[in-house]
């Protein structure tokens, strides 16, 4: 199992940006896929973003693509949520996920706690 825990999240005025990190501990972590999903108060968990477990390949969900960047570094178990010309929209509790590549919260076995991420506008 692997232990994630987020930070990073705050409150921005839209157009601003915020670089979320997710470190993790446990079990190898360069061997996951690494995701961040995100969950708006009254919405269902949603997909953000998706990196396999060198990093090469990366997948986002449309109303992000352009302005958000997940990134790694297997040398610190980190992964990053680079998250720029933010809008009102983008509110939610961020959360980092290991698992496997792929869109669907069944493709992640371990999360974190979470972290807010409130834009103002």
């Amino acid at each position: 199992q692997v232990q994630l825990v987020e930070s990073g999240g705050g409150l921005v005025q839209a157009g601003g940006s915020l670089r979320l990190s997710c470190a993790a501990s446990g079990r190898t972590f360069s061997s996951y896929a690494r995701g961040w999903f995100r969950q708006a108060p009254g919405k269902e968990r949603e997909f953000v973003a998706v990196i396999d477990s060198s990093g090469g390949l990366r997948s986002y969900f449309d109303s992000v693509k352009g302005r958000f960047t997940i990134s790694r570094d297997n040398a610190k178990n980190t992964v990053y949520l680079q998250m720029n010309s933010l809008k009102p929209e983008d509110t939610a509790v961020y959360y980092c996920a290991a698992g496997r590549f792929g869109h669907l919260d069944s493709d992640f076995g371990s999360w974190g706690q979470g972290t807010q991420v409130t834009v103002s506008s």
